[in-house]
């Protein structure tokens, strides 16, 4: 679908606490929270180019098992590929 785009809305409004180990819903918070940030354009430059081939083949290996894990072929092209 045309002007889907990608959003980072979460990080830019959370308020509460960002930990692990409090509870279900803070854990996936503070996850979301690291994960978006994690994925900045700017942080993303100067990281991966830093990282070994492994890292790098370990990172996506476990990205892409959680996606095909956790959603449908639906969900995936509407959620991650956004097409």
């Amino acid at each position: 679908m045309e002007g889907r785009k990608h959003s980072h809305e979460f990080v830019q409004h959370y308020q509460g606490l960002v930990g692990f180990g409090l509870d279900r819903q803070t854990d996936e918070h503070s996850l979301m929270i690291y994960l978006q940030k994690f994925s900045d354009d700017g942080l993303m430059a100067k990281l991966i180019p830093r990282m070994g081939d492994r890292e790098i083949e370990e990172t996506f290996l476990l990205l892409s098992r959680i996606l095909r894990e956790h959603l449908n072929e639906r969900e995936y092209h509407d959620l991650f590929l956004k097409d």
